[in-house]
């Protein structure tokens, strides 16, 4: 298949919304996609990211906003007349049509001649490896082929933009992370412009360009998965990036080398983003892998006193779950395997240790992070 001509050169989201019953599942999205871009939305269940994608399809109508590519509305298009390719999560192949037929039903019902059909077809089975497979049913083929076939049905169209809705939640761990590697090559390959659902980051970090990470129908951030890994800019994208220990913490001192902050379990310096002030509850994060087991001969300020409550082997490391005097978990990553029981401190480059501003209520107080959580959830 030749490489896919662009057919646009930007794609302008403005103020996209979408209410339901008077629920805003999308609020204000605003965002410019250049042809060629691998875009992933990113986010928990229920923060919009597949209504921001139906949306985008013509699938859902916009109750706010505008769509434009190259400066022409879209938005007032049918979902056919966009001429997106779309990649569903269950894939919704034909069951009674080989893998063949499947693949060529939308250049039919586009009136594609016949050999041009054959040759398009022909060449996308090929991009995805599923010659021996071409005429047999979905029934006959295991999930990874499956969702290759979605994939091929998407792409035999030679669309200007294809969107895909988390289409691998359904596959195994290592079926993932070759399918990650397909969908990569394959966007790489035929100069595809691609907007990709998750709900899981690191599928994110690995395949985008950039990122739009969504929580309750609205934008948090924006950004390359560089900027997003390392300079998250609130406690929530901090948590979507791998900032597994959360902690809820008030802010002690603030100066040149950092903010200084205390609960019941740690009294330590970090680098507070955005605004916090002495006095103001915060929200410490720290990722596992930036968090140490403290050797005999560490001592000072700065170390947190725990016991060790599991321990996983993770190949190269361990995963070590160690639980603070107030009972909070605290995740951390070690070469050596301590032992179930053992005490042990922990330390942290007050430079990984970010501290955001909290959650305030309409009182002014401090949200906890599990009503966040259950908020989320729902």
């Amino acid at each position: 298949m030749a490489t896919t001509p662009h057919a646009f050169e930007t794609l302008k989201l403005t103020g996209l919304g979408r209410s339901f019953g008077g629920h805003a599942a999308l609020a204000g999205l605003d965002l410019t996609i250049r042809a060629g871009e691998f875009i992933a939305l990113l986010g928990p269940s229920g923060c919009g990211k597949s209504t921001a994608l139906n949306c985008l399809a013509g699938l859902l109508p916009l109750t706010h906003g505008t769509i434009t590519m190259d400066e022409k509305r879209i938005d007032t298009l049918s979902p056919e007349q966009r001429g997106f390719g779309m990649v569903f999560q269950n894939y919704a192949l034909f069951p009674h049509m080989s893998v063949e037929r499947n693949i060529a039903f939308g250049l039919q019902m586009r009136k594609v001649s016949r050999s041009e059909t054959k040759r398009r077809v022909t060449e996308a089975i090929a991009l995805v490896k599923l010659e021996a497979h071409a005429k047999k049913l979905p029934g006959q083929l295991s999930g990874g082929q499956q969702q290759r076939v979605a994939i091929a049905r998407a792409i035999v169209l030679e669309p200007s933009l294809v969107l895909m809705d988390e289409p691998l939640s359904n596959l195994d761990a290592k079926l993932r992370l070759d399918m990650r590697t397909e969908i990569r090559r394959l966007h790489q390959s035929l100069g595809l412009t691609t907007i990709y659902v998750t709900h899981d980051q690191e599928e994110a970090l690995s395949m985008a360009d950039r990122l739009v990470v969504l929580r309750e129908g609205r934008v948090q951030q924006v950004g390359t998965p560089e900027e997003l890994h390392t300079a998250p800019v609130n406690w929530h994208v901090a948590d979507f990036m791998g900032y597994r220990n959360l902690l809820d913490v008030t802010v002690t001192e603030s100066g040149a080398e950092g903010v200084l902050v205390s609960n019941e379990d740690l009294h330590i310096r970090g680098t507070a983003v955005g605004g916090v002030t002495p006095g103001g509850a915060a929200r410490l994060a720290i990722r596992p892998e930036d968090l140490r087991i403290a050797s005999s001969e560490d001592t000072g300020d700065g170390l947190i006193v725990a016991e060790v409550a599991v321990v996983e082997y993770h190949g190269r490391e361990f995963s070590v779950g160690a639980t603070a005097k107030s009972g909070t978990t605290l995740y951390v990553r070690s070469e050596l395997a301590p032992q179930p029981g053992d005490k042990v401190r922990l330390r942290v480059d007050p430079a990984r240790a970010l501290v955001f501003a909290a959650d305030l209520d309409a009182a002014g107080e401090p949200v906890a992070q599990t009503a966040l959580a259950g908020e989320a959830a729902t």
